[in-house]
């Protein structure tokens, strides 16, 4: 269940009222008239099955409320109530099978924006991989897939084909043609310096055979960008963020790229060419299984009204 928090002027609140009242996925709602400052206005509250969720925002909107007033949802971590149980068990559906279209913007919006801290990340994930490369250190190639940030905008670009939300599109290929340049480009600097202080031999690099997965591209590159993309995708629709570290440790993104940046170094242009291959197909991979996720995910569970509304 979900909590539901709706503030509206009053002429608006007999609608919302009416609305609440007729959804089998609404529990204990509670009406609290003239409360609301600005602006000027009631407050009103329901446990909402999570199953119910799109459909009563959907309905909430066109009235309206979004515009002249707030309609937010937060988790209950804990709900002790016989009635909101036999109202959640009445739903039809399953909670893990329902989309909440704007939480999962907001989500996916907010992980893909490109500032100081996503660049840090990506930048730090990117030295990691190229740490690991250079120590043949799987565990530390390992760190640097899960450090990288770079699921969200991916993520990002999924909703946002499904959406038709193309700022939410330029953003996230925003943080990622400028996120991965900038990680790479550091990568290379500090490499040079490795290179003149003796840290990097540069004729190693070839040696290092510990390191050949990251870029020798075949079929299973695409077949598991596009596993992780199904996996990422399902986990954030169906709240079970745990998945994700496996998502994340399972393509080879950051390790591309911080190996592209250790063999433009060394000279060694073909493994540059092919681990930048690699990370292009990864990323085009998770997005791509990301949009036919989401396809399947929403014929199946939104309502009509909303899969009209992202056409």
């Amino acid at each position: 269940m979900l909590h539901l928090r709706v503030v509206c002027p009053s002429e608006h609140t007999d609608s919302v009222i009416d609305l609440l009242s007729t959804d089998s996925g609404i529990a204990h709602l509670v009406v609290v008239r003239e409360v609301a400052v600005r602006p000027a206005g009631d407050l009103i509250e329901a446990a909402i099955a999570r199953e119910s969720a799109e459909h009563v925002l959907d309905q909430l909107t066109s009235l309206g409320v979004s515009h002249s007033g707030e309609i937010s949802l937060h988790n209950i971590d804990t709900l002790l109530s016989r009635t909101a149980d036999t109202v959640e068990a009445a739903t039809p559906g399953q909670p893990a099978d329902a989309v909440i279209w704007e939480e999962l913007v907001a989500t996916t919006g907010e992980e893909s924006r490109l500032n100081g801290i996503f660049l840090a990340f990506l930048t730090l994930a990117c030295l990691l991989a190229a740490v690991g490369v250079l120590t043949e250190s799987a565990i530390t190639i390992v760190g640097a897939m899960v450090v990288s940030p770079d699921f969200g905008p991916l993520a990002a670009l999924a909703v946002a084909t499904i959406g038709n939300r193309r700022d939410l599109a330029t953003r996230a290929g925003v943080a990622l043609g400028v996120g991965y340049p900038v990680a790479i480009l550091v990568t290379v600097v500090l490499a040079v310096l490795g290179r003149v202080v003796g840290i990097f031999d540069a004729a190693e690099l070839g040696r290092l055979h510990t390191a050949s997965f990251i870029y020798h591209i075949g079929p299973y590159s695409i077949v598991i960008a596009l596993l992780a993309g199904t996996a990422g995708m399902l986990a954030l629709t169906s709240e079970k963020s745990g998945t994700l570290i496996g998502v994340f440790i399972s393509v080879t993104t950051v390790p591309a790229a911080g190996f592209a940046a250790l063999a433009a170094v060394a000279g060694h242009w073909g493994h540059c060419g092919e681990a930048m291959l690699q990370l292009l197909i990864n990323l085009g991979g998770i997005t791509v299984a990301g949009v036919l996720t989401l396809l399947v995910r929403r014929h199946r569970v939104l309502p009509d009204t909303t899969r009209n509304a992202l056409r």
